[in-house]
């Protein structure tokens, strides 16, 4: 089979780009530095309390970011354990909530930090009686695309900073 060679070029043109596009969704504007003000963040209703959508673009490193608060009333729960392919951060800013991850609850109040990896089955529940309001950081990395997420906590240029008590 003969191909012609201008599509051959296109081929490897559209390969070394990393694909196409689809035709109903254009690319996002990568993220930049910036600021994101709390109070002018509109605080959109759910079932269960309210999210604030901060930012969802791709970045330099990663194919997305993903950052959003989600203030939960009393006692109620974001969503039952579930998966999915990224990881994320949660930071809690008030109220004490309770997290489900290696089969059990575990609980987080202010200023606490968890990290969740995306495919053991995890949820978060407010364990309180006042609203509990946490951010959420996730990402989706393309594995060996970048060069930065080529290093590791091994590099001598990016080591694992010292415990301190």
């Amino acid at each position: 089979m003969r191909f012609p060679i201008a599509a051959v070029a296109l081929g490897f043109m559209l390969a070394a780009l990393g694909g196409t596009q689809a035709a109903d969704k254009p690319a996002s504007p990568v993220l930049t530095s910036a600021v994101f003000d709390w109070n002018g963040m509109k605080a959109e209703p759910t079932d269960v309390g309210h999210v604030r959508h901060v930012f969802r673009a791709p970045t330099t490193t990663l194919d997305e970011l993903e950052c959003h608060i989600t203030t939960l009333e009393a006692e109620a729960k974001s969503h039952s354990p579930h998966t999915h392919p990224n990881d994320e951060v949660l930071i809690v800013r008030e109220g004490n909530v309770e997290v489900f991850f290696a089969g059990a609850w575990h609980p987080a109040g202010p200023g606490s930090v968890v990290f969740l990896t995306g495919m053991d089955p995890h949820g978060l529940r407010n364990a309180g009686t006042t609203v509990a309001t946490y951010t959420v950081l996730a990402w989706h990395a393309a594995a060996g695309r970048h060069p930065a997420s080529q290093k590791t906590w091994s590099d001598p240029a990016r080591q694992r900073p010292e415990t301190v008590d």
